[in-house]
């Protein structure tokens, strides 16, 4: 298993090698649509990126789905979360009813969610797995292959083991959790989703997410250590002491490595989502600070993968803007949101909608009968 992931790593190619003549072609259109150049911003920044990764000039984004991953971590033995392990369970099951923050984001908007479980620690009913990511879905129109509305089970193990008291898991464990990832990306690739976020659920994953940051980064668990869902300063300052420790231990481990002795199932499952995108070639959204570690995670593994990501919310979770800033990618916008579930996704794909909206609608200066000549000027320094 890991030798297939090795292979995939070392085929995934740079974003400018996929289509240099579209990303060039989609900078020369932004330069002539009736606008200041650079006037959109990030949002021309979006569209050719877009173009880089389908090798078209116009795209759409319409067919969106948020992956969630769900796995329980042994180290919230040690009084690291504020909430029990029972909402892991709860919440998993409320994604697929759409009850949750996320859930009811893509009820609204008509997203697809993916959700899998690589780990809760509770059993979950029987009747609500799915052994497939996929399943025919029928109405009067007819039937088509989409990912299943149940929960896909692939689960690794009831649950991490205690990270403050050895490795949270085997390095096996670890591949097969991000080989699960990829998976789950192939699957939206065969449905012909467009667009995809990773979101996760998983009580306790602030404290995996703070461990392999600082691992990843060299940081201390001061420069990464927030207070998750809402700890108290007994239960923060003993988060902080166990994220120091159990990082000690992981000076000269590789990647797999590190999320073997510190991650979670869920990070791991979650880098194999972004190693995917990179490999299916599809744009996917990174949401908060456990979507943000775990695409630093990917791009240590194939650095050519952060191209494919964008970003989504300015996480609260004081690691945030540290995994960001590694990986090079920016947020979008800042709500002061911290609520994790890949809650951002959906209003990252309305942006990037408009991203497309914008290079696919906007007329050039030629179509808008527009002179453009007064923004020479401009660029000279006489207006504006």
């Amino acid at each position: 298993m890991e030798q297939r992931l090795d292979e995939i790593i070392g085929s995934i190619e740079e974003l400018g090698n996929l289509s240099e003549d579209a990303m060039r072609q989609a900078t020369a259109r932004q330069e002539v649509l009736a606008k200041p150049t650079g006037a959109l911003g990030e949002l021309e920044q979006i569209s050719i990126r877009l173009a880089g990764i389908t090798g078209q000039v116009k795209n759409e984004v319409k067919k969106q789905a948020i992956v969630i991953f769900s796995a329980d971590n042994g180290v919230v033995e040690e009084g690291v979360a504020s909430a029990p392990q029972s909402v892991t369970l709860s919440q998993t099951i409320n994604f697929t009813r759409r009850l949750t923050g996320v859930g009811s984001m893509a009820k609204y908007f008509g997203i697809d969610l993916l959700v899998v479980d690589v780990g809760v620690k509770m059993e979950i009913p029987e009747e609500l797995y799915h052994d497939e990511m996929t399943e025919h879905q029928c109405s009067d129109s007819g039937c088509l292959q989409g990912i299943t509305r149940k929960i896909v089970n692939r689960r690794i193990a009831n649950g991490t083991k205690n990270l403050a008291k050895g490795p949270a898991m085997t390095r096996e464990e670890a591949v097969k959790a991000i080989c699960t990832g990829m998976e789950a990306v192939e699957a939206l690739k065969r449905c012909g989703y467009q667009v995809f976020g990773v979101g996760e659920m998983g009580i306790g994953n602030t404290t995996t997410s703070a461990c392999v940051l600082a691992a990843l980064t060299g940081m201390t668990a001061e420069d990464v250590v927030g207070r998750g869902g809402g700890l108290n300063d007994e239960g923060f300052a003993k988060k902080l002491r166990i994220v120091d420790s159990a990082v000690s231990r992981c000076r000269d481990m590789d990647v797999p490595g590190i999320l073997a002795e510190v991650g979670g199932f869920d990070i791991c499952a979650m880098t194999g989502a972004f190693l995917g995108a990179a490999y299916y070639k599809l744009p996917v959204v990174i949401d908060g600070y456990i979507s943000a570690v775990a695409a630093l995670a990917a791009s240590r593994l194939a650095p050519k993968s952060a191209a494919f990501m964008f970003g989504s919310h300015v996480s609260k979770e004081k690691g945030y803007l540290v995994a960001m800033d590694a990986l090079g990618v920016k947020p979008y916008f800042n709500l002061g949101m911290r609520l994790g579930e890949g809650s951002g996704c959906p209003i990252s794909f309305k942006i990037m909608e408009t991203a497309c909206a914008t290079m696919n609608g906007m007329a050039t200066f030629a179509e808008g009968a527009i002179d453009a000549d007064y923004l020479q000027e401009a660029k000279k320094g006489n207006f504006f």
